[in-house]
């Protein structure tokens, strides 16, 4: 099958040799989406509006690539501080519509640009 790069000005540009996403098929491969705002390039403050804005981020990748949040079959969610994960929980909600997807939370040392989340996803478009 041809891969095909994902790219949207709506969300941040890859700030290393990465595509924002490959579609590969009906199949949609994310790279992980900061709390970056596309237009300035400056990270979100606090966990709550990086993750809002991480969210918002991967859904215009999505968008770009014929899907929605709704299309998402997969989550990985990414946190320096695993005390954060019932509002990003509470903030995921809102953007992901039920049937809820399967989704790991994963507990790290450090995420780029000093980020406090990160959200990557394989969607179904």
């Amino acid at each position: 099958m041809t891969k095909q790069i994902i790219h949207t000005s709506n969300a941040p540009a890859a700030i290393g040799p990465y595509s924002q996403a490959v579609k590969v098929g009906n199949m949609v491969f994310t790279s992980g989406q900061l709390g970056l705002d596309p237009v300035t390039g400056e990270l979100a403050s606090g966990i709550e509006a990086q993750a809002h804005q991480a969210f918002k981020n991967l859904e215009a990748i999505l968008t770009e690539a014929g899907g929605s949040l709704a299309n998402v079959v997969k989550f990985t969610l990414f946190l320096t501080d695993l005390a954060d994960f019932a509002a990003v929980n509470a903030i995921m909600a809102q953007y992901v519509p039920e049937p809820f997807p399967a989704r790991s939370t994963v507990g790290v040392a450090s995420l780029p640009k000093g980020g406090i989340f990160e959200v990557e996803a394989v969607a179904q478009v």
